[in-house]
């Protein structure tokens, strides 16, 4: 996920998607819309963009809400062969799920809601 600022303060935030994590409900290039939240209104099967748990440098992931762990989330990617989610750094707490993934843009032209998954 690529932000200059990340969601910060701003109610709904437009942030860039890189790798293939979410694929394919979402691609490297797209573009996500996102409206900030409250933990209490995350819901299984939400794509929420989170700052990574084991980096320092603020990292932003975009991943799929699982399901809900102690005092965190546990999200997966979409991608089954990309493991830089919870199984690789456990739950994540609830201070650091900043937003949740409203719509999609591929294309000024192509808005779409993002795919639930299979």
């Amino acid at each position: 996920m690529r932000s200059s600022s990340g969601p910060g303060t701003a109610r709904w935030s437009v942030l860039r998607v890189s790798g293939p994590s979410m694929a394919p409900a979402l691609r490297g290039g797209d573009f996500v819309l996102v409206r900030r939240t409250r933990p209490g209104r995350i819901r299984t099967g939400d794509v929420v963009v989170a700052r990574h748990p084991a980096r320092q440098d603020g990292l932003l992931v975009v991943k799929r809400v699982a399901r809900r762990e102690g005092a965190g989330w546990w999200l997966l990617s979409d991608n089954e062969f990309v493991t830089s989610d919870s199984r690789e750094f456990g739950a994540v707490p609830d201070a650091s799920v900043l937003a949740r993934a409203v719509l999609r843009l591929r294309d000024p032209c192509r808005i779409a809601r993002i795919p639930k998954k299979r």
